[in-house]
Parts: C-alpha cells; structure tokens; sequence
C-alpha cells in the first residue's frame, strides 16, 4: 500500500492539498487526508514533529496552537493532541519569511498519490436515495408539438 511511494513525492502532495485546501470552498475533505497522511507518515518514522506553533487564525476569539511537522523537506500544521503539549516545545508565533519549496503538482495527481498511500476509497453512493423532487404541480410544455393533445414522442 505504502511502499511504493516515496516519501518526497507525498510531501509534495500534501503540500499541493494543502494549497487547494486553503481557498476551496469545501476544504474539510483535502483537509482529512492532509491529516491522515501525515498521521501514517509519523507513524512510519517518515515524517517527525518539531513543535508547536501558535496559530494565525484564532478560533472564536482565542488563541489555540497547531503542531508543526516536517515531511522531506517540507513542514506542515496539523492539529495537536494533549501528548504534544506535554512533550514538545513551544515555538511561540509562525516564521513567517520561511517558506516551503514550491511544487506544481495538479490537484488532481496528488489526491491519487495520498489515497494510494492511506489507502482510501470512496464511498459507494446508494443511488436508490437519491430521487429527485417532482412536483405534482408540473405540467409539460406543449410549445412547438403539432399534435393537440400531445401523445408520448416517437423516438427513431
């Protein structure tokens, strides 16, 4: 499932979803594989924790940290659980002159890299739930049939 990927590779994946992330309109999704792949990566010993950042988006008006990362080359923030803030140290604000090496990589290419990695699939949509409304009220154009009433359409 892993093996096949190299670690520089997924580091510039995640980085490419990170940056759709940040202005898509729905980024939960590009959000949660982030999170899962660099999970798996610091599991693997791939990836190692530097320590604790403050974030530059307060949430509802108070400050909350983010655990940076590094992959390769490249770091990244993720949410920190209660272990981190016992056993990392606490980097103050972000660098904000530091910046990751850049990457184009589209889209759509890194999504197929961190599903091959994590070992995602998509959920099989149940197509019998999803009907589409039909109002009782709808009455079909006849414009432009010459028939009066008009019958079914003869197809050839």
């Amino acid at each position: 499932m892993s093996d096949d990927v190299s670690v520089h590779k997924l580091a510039q994946a995640l980085f490419s979803i990170n940056k759709h992330a940040k202005t898509a309109s729905e980024p939960k999704h590009l959000y949660q594989i982030k999170k899962k792949a660099i999970h798996q990566l610091l599991k693997e010993k791939k990836a190692r924790k530097i320590g604790l950042h403050f974030s530059d988006h307060p949430k509802l008006s108070s400050q909350h940290s983010t655990l940076l990362v590094k992959v390769d080359h490249y770091f990244f923030h993720i949410p920190p659980t209660k272990e981190d803030f016992k056993s990392l140290e606490h980097l103050g604000s972000l660098d904000q002159t530091y910046r990751n090496p850049h990457t184009k990589m589209p889209l759509s290419q890194a999504k197929r890299l961190v599903y091959q990695y994590i070992g995602w699939k998509p959920e099989k949509k149940n197509s019998s739930h999803t009907r589409r409304y039909q109002s009782n009220y709808y009455t079909p154009s006849s414009l432009g049939k010459m028939e009066w009433p008009p019958t079914k359409s003869k197809r050839f």
